[in-house]
């Protein structure tokens, strides 16, 4: 095992994508790009990539970014500044500056291309690449260390999901030593794992590359004027035929769970259950692991209160999550998550929401399975999530039912 001071570490330059539009999030990507998306209460989804990041050693980080990348930057600066560059650490956010041509990034893939100076021979030995809109828990020195030892041009990250499953995904397909044989985007039939029959392994979009094999197999792919926007479409396909060593790297999750938690939040639905999951008793995913801390940005807030009153106005929150600065004063929250600065006043009940930050609930208003983004004032005595078609009308409602209100609605006043 690599040591975190070798100079191992020193040698890797990691790179997220962090550049995802993600259509289907929307209107929760209206304003935002997918990895700024707010997260379990106080989070963003960048920040659990960030964050193993972190946890893993690794210091030397661009963030490239393209779609509406306003608050993602923002976030980066507030919350992820702790890096000193006089030691030779940095977090940086790369947009597109089109240095080959007049193109945006095209691809994952193209995305590098274009930026393949920051990763020149006195930069980095290794490049890390990582998505910025999953959820998980990884340790990637223990995947570098892996790809070293067995002097792998390219590793790839995969975790094993059952094969009548597995049709939706990008899916890597391996001999016994693990060696990838082929690389196929949402087979028909994909190809079982040797070692473990009836599952087949899922491409992470988790990558480790030595620096030079990256650089010359786009640069040669390039000059024979063969496409390489994407990884999985085009530039893993190229290396395999061309006898490249490729190998997979099977999941090791840092989540302590019997099962490994790995979640590309695609939907509107995942995204609401992923949430959701928070708030269970035993939720799948583990936010109180101090070993793996997760790191945000933290609002200078007081602790969140439920103030009561006299007579029926009683404050109070069951089972769940609540952030620092939000103040529940006579109303009643069940099963719901409620960001920061987040006010529900008296007589207002708000059950299984997801609430963002600084939104107000008026008095006497009932929420139910809704997501309200950020700086929403709900009026006194609306109602969200209890007449379907009236929704329908003014919100975006999901296959499943959930009400979404897009950041900085105005709702007009609604008494009932």
């Amino acid at each position: 095992m690599i040591s975190p001071g070798s100079s191992v570490l020193r040698d890797t330059v990691t790179v997220i994508l962090a550049g995802g539009q993600g259509e289907r999030l929307h209107p929760l990507t209206a304003v935002r790009s997918k990895p700024a998306v707010p997260f379990g209460g106080k989070y963003r989804i960048i920040d659990f990539a960030l964050s193993n990041c972190l946890n893993s050693g690794f210091r030397r980080v661009y963030v490239l970014t393209q779609y509406k990348s306003d608050s993602l930057n923002m976030h980066l600066y507030e919350a992820w500044s702790i890096f000193n560059p006089e030691l030779g650490e940095f977090i940086y956010s790369v947009p597109p500056q089109r240095k080959l041509n007049n193109e945006w990034y095209l691809g994952t893939a193209n995305a590098i291309h274009q930026n393949l100076n920051l990763f020149s021979d006195k930069k980095a030995k290794w490049v890390l690449i990582l998505g910025g809109d999953h959820i998980y828990k990884m340790d990637y020195l223990k995947f570098l260390d892996n790809h070293i030892d067995l002097s792998a041009d390219l590793s790839i990250a995969c975790i094993d999901v059952p094969k009548d499953e597995a049709s939706r995904f990008g899916i890597v397909g391996v001999d016994e030593k693990y060696n990838v044989k082929s690389f196929i985007e949402k087979p028909s039939n994909p190809p079982q794992i040797p070692d473990k029959p009836g599952y087949s392994f899922v491409n992470m979009g988790i990558y480790v590359f030595n620096a030079n094999v990256l650089r010359e197999v786009l640069q040669e792919m390039d000059s024979k004027k063969l496409k390489n926007h994407d990884f999985g479409q085009h530039v893993i396909p190229y290396m395999i035929e061309a006898g490249m060593k490729v190998v997979a790297y099977k999941f090791l999750d840092e989540n302590k769970k019997n099962q490994p938690y790995w979640k590309d939040i695609g939907t509107l639905d995942s995204y609401y259950a992923a949430n959701m999951d928070l708030i269970s008793v035993i939720p799948d995913f583990n936010l109180y692991d101090p070993d793996w801390p997760l790191r945000t940005y933290q609002y200078q807030y007081p602790p969140a209160k439920t103030v009561s009153h006299e007579g029926e106005r009683v404050g109070r929150t069951l089972n769940s999550l609540v952030c620092d600065g939000t103040i529940v004063s006579g109303g009643l929250v069940e099963r719901s998550l409620l960001g920061s600065n987040v006010k529900v006043n008296s007589y207002s009940y708000v059950t299984d929401s997801i609430i963002m930050n600084n939104v107000t609930i008026g008095r006497h208003a009932r929420i139910r399975r809704a997501i309200i983004d950020k700086n929403v004032v709900i009026p006194e005595g609306y109602e969200v999530g209890f007449d379907p078609e009236g929704d329908r009308k003014k919100f975006t409602v999901t296959d499943t039912g959930i009400v979404v209100i897009a950041k900085n609605s105005i709702l007009p006043e609604e008494k009932k």
